[in-house]
């Protein structure tokens, strides 16, 4: 099993939730509710690790955590 995190934003201009996981190519996914992109993104997912080799799969990046900044603009 392989756990990861898919990062979310929502697309101002389509209304569409967006997800891409960083570090594994391909990985990304759209949809019109978090509930569908919680079900597109675990099925991509299983596509890109299905494609991947075995030396590939040691090399993903582990997740650590996310950290939220806030900057004056």
């Amino acid at each position: 099993m392989y756990r990861t995190v898919g990062y979310i934003e929502k697309d101002i201009e389509t209304g569409l939730y967006v997800a891409v996981v960083p570090g594994i190519p391909g990985a990304h996914t759209q949809a019109e509710t978090l509930d569908e992109l919680q079900k597109n993104l675990k099925e991509v997912l299983e596509l890109c690790l299905e494609e991947m080799t075995p030396e590939e799969k040691e090399r993903l990046p582990e997740f650590v955590g996310i950290q939220q900044v806030e900057v004056a603009v």
